[in-house]
């Protein structure tokens, strides 16, 4: 299979790609990947690390208000569909995947338009603009909710897969986990992440909770402040107590992330749809705070898809505090009936054959366009 991935501007819309392409690398050896993403973006750095092949196409997203910026838009639009038509003539993709971000229109678009058969990816519980425009383009529409559903009634043919991203963790080793900790088999880990560059509501919250921690001495608390964040928390955290609990670890950043999680046993951090992919795979209990600055607010969305479910509770944060936060925990950590029925409500939710489904659907777009 020659497959082409586009998407980008967030590791959201990244990682659900690079997931999909690797599950169709093992699946169909011999297969050929081509990524295009925008130059500027997280996936021009993120990409070639992964020795994908990468070409760029120059594009930006439109303004939801009147404005001139968005006449200039179109323009780059039209430009970038032009390069993408001679991007996918050179590779002859059998099919095209886009999972959002601005870059996905004109490529997707331009794939339609060639004939090429294409699948977009929604991640979120509330799609994005440029998902919804090219809906009526697309062969399939795959979601990562099944809520989502519904905002697709206008799709050639939508179809509940998960999020992607869900494939890769369940093969991550909690052994290694804890190791890469420092801490014995077993230990009792509250993971508190504020996305990969951090969230200072989260860290704020965190630096209160540093004197209350010894309330739950059984517990081992890791907290990943993200690298921008790291000195100044640190520092803060340095004034709130002249020594920190040792039951407190705090890092910049987790290379190992999936090992960790699966190491975890309650989790708090923000409701990107592949953070919660990765959570319901495993099955983990969470706390979710929505960034509130996100297009259409879709990770309160996200994380009422889960508080609904009873495989997560929520707070705002507007409401979060380090007394609130740590009340929260405390009440789950102290409460096994409660964590082991959010296990399994996280683990019902959990579709960890989803970049499977979705090469499945590719496979079948491939054969159909063949006949």
């Amino acid at each position: 299979m020659r497959i082409v991935l586009t998407g980008g501007g967030t590791g959201g819309h990244i990682y659900p790609a690079l997931a999909v392409g690797k599950q169709v690398l093992a699946e169909i050896p011999g297969s050929s990947i081509l990524y295009i993403g925008s130059p500027k973006g997280l996936e021009s750095r993120i990409v070639p690390a992964q020795n994908i092949p990468f070409e760029s196409v120059e594009i930006t997203g439109f303004k939801r208000k009147l404005s001139l910026d968005n006449i200039k838009t179109v323009m780059r639009f039209l430009k970038g569909v032009r390069r993408s038509k001679q991007l996918l003539r050179e590779f002859k993709p059998d099919v095209v995947v886009g999972t959002g971000g601005y870059v996905c229109g004109p490529v997707v678009y331009a794939a339609a338009k060639l004939g090429i058969p294409t699948l977009i990816h929604e991640q979120n519980a509330v799609s994005g603009l440029t998902n919804q425009f090219l809906t009526r383009y697309a062969d399939c529409v795959a979601v990562s909710f099944k809520d989502s559903l519904p905002q697709f009634k206008r799709s050639k043919h939508a179809v509940y897969t998960g999020n992607p991203c869900a494939t890769p963790v369940i093969h991550a080793s909690k052994e290694k986990g804890f190791g890469s900790l420092g801490l014995p088999a077993g230990s009792r880990i509250v993971l508190m992440v504020g996305g990969s560059r951090g969230a200072k509501a989260i860290n704020d919250a965190m630096v209160d909770m540093v004197p209350l921690l010894n309330r739950l001495p059984e517990v081992h608390f890791v907290f990943v402040t993200g690298e921008s964040y790291y000195e100044q928390t640190k520092e803060r955290m340095n004034q709130a107590m002249k020594s920190l609990p040792t039951s407190l670890q705090v890092l910049p950043y987790l290379h190992n992330m999936p090992e960790v999680l699966a190491a975890s046993e309650l989790v708090v951090g923000r409701s990107g749809a592949s953070s919660l992919a990765e959570l319901t795979a495993l099955g983990i209990p969470s706390i979710l705070i929505p960034s509130p600055n996100v297009t259409n607010n879709h990770q309160e969305a996200n994380a009422r898809s889960l508080v609904d479910a009873g495989a997560a509770e929520m707070i705002t944060e507007r409401e979060v505090t380090g007394e609130v936060l740590f009340g929260r925990i405390s009440a789950i950590m102290n409460s096994n009936a409660r964590l082991s029925e959010m296990k399994k409500n996280a683990r019902k939710l959990g579709m960890p054959q989803s970049a499977s489904l979705i090469t499945t659907e590719l496979i079948t777009l491939m054969n159909k366009s063949k006949r």
